[in-house]
């Protein structure tokens, strides 16, 4: 018999189509894993206990929990140390009080040049005569404290709380105040020169201001700007031949003893 005859194309169709890579499925990697604890009769493989951790996992551990630990007697003795000495090296006066309990504390006459006040609660303090050049009073709680010919120059004193505060005569030339509450703050003297201070919290201000500043001669109400006088009493900050503060001032607060290399107040 004479085999059936088979066209080129039904062939092509019969003959499988081979599969693009694009359309390949991969099949899933499956690993094994042999488990010495394995009970001998079977089970399921959540029943089996976990491999044990190495030795010297543990032994790591412990040792950076006993370094913690040992680290914070030491941290504490160096905050402690840093307060004492004021300032890098013993020189200078920042010593560090952030968020320091100072309620009640009487701190007359003292150098706190560039220290940290940062929150610190200084509610009723005595810190008449004292220079603060420099130093950071943000967030701090003076409520009636005692700033009595002060020097408060120069000092960050944002969100600062002064109510009732003493201020007599005290010096707060380029002062940042913004923010800050002086509700009932007792200003006679102080001098208020090229300080930053909300115009609402001026307006009030400016409603009893009084006085002149005996170191620097500049009249309270005059370095407020009240009644649309003058209120950059140095000038402006582009002339700083004008800016710049009375020689009384930069004596008193602007050299250091050349022969303890401290800078206290004079």
């Amino acid at each position: 018999m004479t085999p059936a005859s088979t066209s080129p194309l039904a062939a092509a169709a019969a003959r499988p189509k081979p599969l693009r890579p694009s359309f390949r499925r991969r099949l899933p990697r499956v690993s094994c894993q042999v488990t010495p604890d394995r009970p001998a009769g079977g089970g399921n493989a959540s029943s089996a206990s976990p491999a044990p951790q190495p030795r010297w996992r543990a032994a790591v551990s412990a040792a950076l929990a006993a370094a913690v630990v040992a680290a914070m007697p030491a941290y504490a003795d160096l905050n402690k140390f840093e307060a004492e000495q004021r300032g890098e090296f013993g020189i200078g006066s920042a010593a560090q009080f952030g968020s320091a309990d100072l309620k009640k504390a009487v701190h007359v006459n003292e150098n706190f040049r560039r220290a940290n006040f940062t929150a610190a609660d200084m509610r009723e303090s005595d810190f008449s005569g004292s220079t603060f050049n420099g130093a950071y009073l943000e967030k701090a709680v003076a409520y009636k404290a005692n700033f009595t010919g002060a020097d408060l120059s120069d000092t960050l004193m944002d969100r600062m709380v002064l109510n009732e505060a003493n201020l007599t005569n005290a010096i707060l030339v380029r002062s940042v105040l913004t923010r800050s509450d002086l509700g009932r703050a007792i200003i006679e003297g102080a001098d208020f020169s090229d300080a930053v201070i909300d115009l609402s919290q001026k307006q009030a201000l400016c409603k009893y201001a009084s006085g002149t500043n005996p170191l620097t001669g500049v009249s309270t109400r005059k370095s407020l700007g009240c009644g649309n006088s003058r209120r950059n009493a140095y000038g402006s900050p582009s002339s700083p031949l004008l800016s710049a503060p009375p020689q009384k001032l930069l004596d008193r607060d602007g050299f250091c003893d050349s022969a303890t290399g401290m800078c206290d107040a004079k």
